[in-house]
């Protein structure tokens, strides 16, 4: 089975049984300054699972892009990934345990879906604790659908309990399938420490909400949230050793070894790291991300600068990230059009950061070259100094060690690595803890804003102006658009002006939900209104005793936005630059 039949019979399935498809959301999260990632399939929905209304009903499905950096290290295995996609749907607040329990079952063994065998499956149930009971119901009803007994497991918090996503919000027991793909027969007896286990769905119960304080509280309705990993899935089906060699990565992997003249059976960690990094870089520099030294962009610059050291691991000399861009708009392109329609922009960011950490390592090589002076070993503090502030990782160290005659206190560089990462964990939770619902007020400001600011731009600067993303923290808002010339600024001096006048004038902000036809037809700006299906949510800008069609400002939206302009304060732009051919940036404040 390949990749796009799996995503197609997953969304069909859901389909038939009265389930909207919705596209995948971006990895870089809207309206959310929160958190740097959308990690997982449930993240877009937040605000739904907490009770919103979604405007294409209460059952959904999509395959979402995710991106998770929290086991970067552990990339390179059989399992982990970067970035990967998740398979899901869910009931908000309308079916539960039952139909996603039957259904999961159906999918995954139902010679007319996946075909998977029964008896090669087990499942594992949460145990319970002080938040939430032990989850009987869920073993009977797998018991039903015929998981003997045996091949079930009750498990604590760590391994079946799922979310929220930061200190607060939705989450819930769940209920996780796995499926035997060891060479032995299969165990009658379920074992979850048995590697040869590998989980491929989890059914996620979410019943409950997690406070600021600490404290469960129950939703105002239960929902449903499943995910299943597609790379992992696909190595399943298809009897594969790892998602490794799934068509998603071979391709990758050929380019590897053809640059290289390296064979990936000899160095599959270093392989698989390079491909894991680099496709997960491609996919953020679609959506316009750049390599910095701060939050996103530091992320996506250790990424590409990982994948680049293990690339002169393998003896790699010339540039080579940007030779990846081909093969993975190969694999992707048709699911994912952002990726053509920012070709040039991901080859161009590359190259830079490339050709920049290229000084970088020189600078490492002097460095190292007078700490082996006179030495037998290198210290763990020494070498781990080498690993931050140069990229060196650990195996090269010791390989250019190793030319010297000299040792490297492994141990040493082990707890300098454990120390440094509990310090990056404390600062990462202080710095995006918690979630839509706890830290929105500024965000939502912003997110209104945007659309104050991307009229004015059409206004000024003519219909040729259209959205090409958004990023929005706590202290400012990014808006990229299209345009074949550099504004001046006489011309954003008059966007800074109009938005000023439209948030002195004190406008209501008004949402109406209506079809997406109804919406085209009034002439609203429809970014993301393919994400909602048939009803979208409207959001205007201004008076509207006229008809919603002359309002200022219109915009299909998943919100949430102010009640009127005059809560946003003064909007000031700070800076206006490129960041593609044809693509302009804006960045600008509310005082």
């Amino acid at each position: 089975m390949t990749a796009d039949e799996l995503r197609e019979k997953y969304l069909n399935f859901f389909e038939e049984r009265g389930h909207h498809r919705l596209p995948s959301a971006p990895l870089i999260p809207e309206n959310d300054p929160t958190v740097l990632f959308t990690t997982a399939g449930m993240h877009p929905l937040i605000p739904f699972l907490m009770g919103e209304k979604h405007p294409a009903g209460q059952r959904l499905c999509d395959v979402q892009k995710c991106l998770r950096t929290d086991d970067i290290d552990e990339v390179g295995d059989m399992a982990h990934l970067t970035f990967f996609e998740m398979l899901g749907n869910w009931s908000l607040g309308d079916y539960f345990k039952k139909e996603a329990i039957e259904w999961s079952y159906e999918f995954l063994t139902s010679s007319q879906w996946l075909g998977l065998e029964k008896e090669k499956l087990a499942v594992s149930c949460f145990g319970g604790d002080e938040t939430a009971p032990k989850d009987e119901e869920s073993a009977q009803l797998w018991q039903s659908v015929g998981i003997p007994k045996e091949r079930i497991a009750f498990l604590g918090r760590k391994e079946n309990w799922w979310g929220p996503i930061g200190e607060t919000g939705p989450c819930g027991p769940d209920t996780e399938m796995f499926y035997w793909v060891g060479k032995d027969p299969t165990p009658k007896i379920f074992n979850p420490q048995d590697a040869n286990w590998v989980e491929i769905w989890n059914d996620v119960f979410m019943t409950y909400n997690r406070t600021k304080e600490g404290k469960y509280e129950l939703l105002k309705q239960k929902n449903v949230d499943t995910g299943m990993g597609l790379e992992r899935t696909l190595a399943v089906i298809n009897h594969l050793p790892s998602v490794f060699e799934t068509e998603l990565f071979v391709p990758l992997i050929g380019k590897i070894e053809e640059i290289s003249l390296k064979k990936y059976e000899d160095f599959p960690k270093e392989c698989r790291i390079i491909a894991d990094h680099l496709k997960a870089s491609i996919f953020l520099l679609a959506e316009h991300l750049e390599p910095s030294n701060v939050e996103r962009g530091y992320i996506l610059r250790r990424l590409i600068r990982r994948a680049v050291r293990f690339g002169r691991l393998l003896g790699i000399k010339d540039f080579f990230a940007f030779k990846f861009v081909e093969p993975v708009l190969k694999i992707y392109g048709e699911t994912y059009p952002e990726l053509n329609e920012n070709k040039d922009f991901i080859e161009e960011q590359l190259v830079r950061e490339e050709e920049k950490f290229s000084q970088t390592l020189s600078k490492g090589l002097a460095l190292f070259e007078k700490l082996a002076q006179n030495k037998k070993i290198i210290s763990g503090r020494e070498a781990f100094d080498l690993y931050q502030s140069y990229g060196f990782p650990l195996e090269l160290i010791k390989e250019l060690a190793r030319e010297k005659n000299i040792e490297v206190d492994t141990n040493g560089f082990q707890e300098e690595f454990k120390k440094h990462q509990e310090l990056s964990r404390t600062a990462s939770a202080g710095m995006f803890k918690g979630g839509l619902a706890s830290h929105s007020d500024k965000a939502i400001k912003y997110h209104t804003a945007t659309h104050l600011l991307h009229k004015a731009l059409q206004e000024v600067l003519g219909e040729e102006v259209k959205q090409k993303g958004s990023n929005i923290n706590e202290e400012r808002l990014r808006f990229d658009f299209s345009c074949s010339q550099k504004p001046t600024s006489e011309q954003l001096k008059k966007v800074e002006d109009i938005v000023n006048q439209k948030i002195q004038e004190n406008l209501p902000v008004i949402m109406k939900e209506m079809s997406l036809e109804e919406a085209k037809k009034i002439g609203a700006i429809g970014l993301f209104g393919e994400k909602y299906g048939e009803r979208v949510k409207v959001y205007f800008i201004g008076r509207t005793e006229n008809g919603l069609e002359n309002a200022y400002s219109k915009e299909i939206c998943g919100g949430p936005h102010v009640n009127n302009t005059g809560e946003l304060g003064h909007f000031k732009i700070i800076k206006e630059e490129a960041v593609s051919q044809g693509v302009r940036r804006i960045k600008a404040i509310l005082e």
